[in-house]
């Protein structure tokens, strides 16, 4: 059976054993180790996982794609070296072994969705190794301007940093893929997952996380205003002069401007 892309499903299959071989040096990955895979599609990215000896669980959405990967792999699930799932990752409540990575071609309309889902909430993996488009991979590294030799920050690359830490390990050309999509993508690594953050707050503040990001959004709100004046849609602006009194930040400061760490700052002194 061959299995042809679906448009709305944002599918993009890998084609390129080069880049196949890139992902999985940058896994790490040990024998017996826990690998959770989003949308295996032909299953490449699968079969090669299965190879280093690891215990994948993988994801499917596809119908087609599913009952492909079924018959392809049907030796892999007797034996549970394989567990296969008919389901969409953003609303199935996946049970996988901790700890893990996840490692993945994703489809790259759900980026955000995956990430905010893998990293701001339980079980988080130990590391990921996704290909996406290579914009999305650059806002997330968010490297240094050449005028400011600061990073410009977004809501995005402070999600992504404030749990783990993120590079770009290669480009991948369009010629990858099959069919090709309109652009460049890149293989993001993750790594070093953790809340540690937030571990001191945890115990006084259960509800710190989601503060977090409520703070961080209310600051990036409006792009050309001065932070202080975006946060008193969260914050009171008498508890925002004395944050900014504690901490020590510039009246016109922006939210692109800080840091992870400035971030936690904030919220944990509100």
């Amino acid at each position: 059976m061959k299995l042809f892309a679906k448009k709305s499903l944002g599918q993009h299959f890998l084609n390129s054993k080069h880049v196949l071989d890139q992902i999985i040096t940058a896994g790490d990955i040990e024998p017996g180790q826990n690998i959770l895979e989003i949308g295996p599609g032909t299953g490449i990215l699968t079969d090669s996982l299965l190879k280093t000896g690891a215990h994948v669980t993988a994801i499917e959405k596809d119908d087609r794609a599913y009952e492909l990967l079924k018959t392809k792999f049907a030796n892999e699930i007797e034996s549970k070296k394989l567990k296969l799932i008919h389901g969409d990752i953003l609303t199935e409540d996946i049970q996988i072994p901790t700890p893990y990575s996840l490692i993945a071609n994703i489809p790259y309309y759900i980026t955000g969705a995956i990430l905010e889902k893998f990293l701001e909430h339980e079980p988080r993996p130990e590391k990921m190794v996704l290909l996406v488009q290579k914009e999305v991979a650059e806002r997330i590294v968010a490297r240094p301007e050449q005028s400011t030799g600061k990073s410009k920050e977004s809501i995005l690359s402070i999600s992504v940093k404030i749990f783990g830490t993120p590079k770009i390990i290669a480009k991948v050309p369009p010629g990858a893929f099959t069919p090709p999509p309109t652009v460049d993508s890149a293989i993001l690594k993750i790594e070093n997952i953790s809340i540690k953050h937030f571990s001191e707050v945890l115990n006084k503040n259960p509800k710190i996380i989601p503060d977090f990001f409520k703070i961080v959004r209310a600051g990036f709100a409006h792009k050309r205003k001065f932070l202080k004046r975006n946060l008193e849609d969260a914050i009171s602006a008498d508890a925002i002069d004395l944050i900014w009194k504690k901490i020590n930040l510039s009246e016109k400061i922006r939210a692109e401007d800080l840091t992870p760490e400035d971030w936690v700052r904030i919220v944990v002194n509100t």
